[in-house]
């Protein structure tokens, strides 16, 4: 082939934007998907990496624990009645959010503030830190 008959390879025969497009991000998924498709399944898998059973998580939208406001929540239950709820305020991840923790069968009263300062909130990070938050209680693994 010529040095002519080459294709151009300076990026002019077909549009940068189609090049550089990244997939859409977990996390632009809309919060009623995001929640139950991705952030209950990660977040089984990792506290079942603690050589737990896997929790009991339910999704749902109700009464704050503690406060009584609406919310939206995962509610999770693990072995020993030992119960978690985290909770978003608005239908959105980057909403104000805040976890409570009760055991034994007993209701929460102490309410949370949970990630304040995080700028970007990734799937990442929730899962994370409820499960460091979740082991800080001594409720996963052989604490």
């Amino acid at each position: 082939m010529s040095e002519s008959a080459q294709p151009a390879t300076n990026g002019e025969s077909r549009p940068a934007a189609a090049a550089k497009a990244k997939p859409p991000s977990p996390e632009d998924q809309p919060f009623d998907s995001f929640i139950p498709k991705l952030l209950m399944p990660a977040l089984a898998a990792e506290i079942q990496g603690y050589g737990g059973p896997s929790p009991e998580l339910v999704f749902e939208q109700g009464p704050m624990p503690v406060v009584g406001s609406e919310c939206w929540m995962v509610k999770g239950e693990l072995p020993g009645q030992r119960r978690f709820w985290l909770c978003f305020t608005a239908a959105s991840i980057n909403s104000a959010k805040t976890v409570a923790v009760a055991e034994g069968g007993s209701e929460p009263s102490l309410l949370e503030s949970f990630l304040i300062d995080e700028k970007k909130m990734t799937l990442a990070l929730l899962v994370s830190r409820l499960v460091q938050r979740l082991n800080g209680q001594k409720w996963l693994g052989p604490n």
